[in-house]
């Protein structure tokens, strides 16, 4: 199956101690931020920083992705160039708006697509965005860029954005999309109430922008002992219903089951089989 990520690391590209700490802390992916993060006068080293960090890695854990710039700005040309053949697990693309872009910038770099929308022009084609090509894995929100863009006070007000990039994501077959980032670093209270309601929402995983951040995201998004012995008991009812040839029913505590609630029992257990092989059920290992 296609990995189960949780954590989404920010690490400044120009800072290469920063990046050698991020991909020992745990998170499940590190992204070398080439954009927001570096000044214009270090662009070129931070481009460096990312080619040097892909060629010293060793094993998939935890998987590289690279955040360039703007593929249609200034310096996106040349983040593309510095990363040809450099085996990053992906790219992060700002400023999605364009679907033609998106597959140009697809079929030169070859590698997976994670786009993030962060305009009022993208949100409105977030569907044909998130379908421009097949290696195109994933979108979301820079919700930062996004609020500034719709005049908001502040990102309290894109819970309809946040919706629609779900919609966008799910329609096109994509997984869910990825929350973007928790500013407030020493805010753990507000990191957890925050990535609960995303999770609500229909999101999975969380992008961070500090180590301290990571075990909050993982716990977040993590299915509990109680979610996993939930589903397991969904398909073990489901497996017997089945055998007396029924595909609806009303389980053991009164609640109705049918195709929609086993599909979300088998979500449940796919994160949990990813991230915790102990708690790997018997449906996922053949036993019975």
């Amino acid at each position: 199956m296609t990995a189960v990520l949780r954590s989404w690391l920010y690490v400044p590209g120009h800072r290469a101690d920063r990046i050698t700490k991020a991909l020992s802390c745990g998170a499940d992916a590190v992204v070398v931020d080439l954009e927001d993060a570096v000044p214009p006068e270090q662009k070129a080293t931070a481009r460096a920083g990312a080619r040097a960090a892909l060629e010293a890695r060793r094993g998939d854990h935890p998987q590289l992705w690279v955040r360039i710039n703007d593929p249609g700005g200034r310096w996106g040309e040349a983040d593309l160039d510095a990363l040809a053949g450099s085996g990053v697990s992906g790219l992060r693309i700002p400023r999605a708006e364009d679907p033609e872009l998106i597959r140009q910038v697809a079929e030169r770099a070859g590698v997976p697509l994670q786009l993030l929308i962060e305009s009022a022009a993208g949100l409105l084609r977030a569907a044909e965005l998130a379908a421009a090509h097949p290696l195109v894995s994933g979108v979301g929100l820079g919700e930062a860029d996004l609020a500034a863009d719709l005049r908001l006070r502040s990102d309290s007000g894109l819970g309809w954005a946040r919706g629609c990039v779900v919609v966008a994501a799910r329609s096109a077959g994509l997984p869910p999309p990825v929350q973007s980032v928790w500013t407030a670093v020493d805010d753990l209270d507000g990191l957890r109430a925050s990535s609960e309601r995303g999770r609500a929402l229909g999101f999975l995983g969380r992008s961070v922008i500090h180590p301290r951040q990571v075990p909050v995201v993982h716990e977040v998004f993590t299915p509990s002992d109680a979610e996993i012995a939930a589903a397991n008991e969904v398909l073990r009812a489901a497996e017997s219903a089945a055998a007396g040839g029924e595909t609806a029913f009303i389980d053991a505590t009164g609640g109705f089951v049918d195709p929609a609630v086993v599909e979300r029992a088998r979500v449940v257990l796919a994160v949990a089989a990813e991230h915790d092989r102990s708690q790997n059920p018997p449906h996922q290992r053949g036993e019975r």
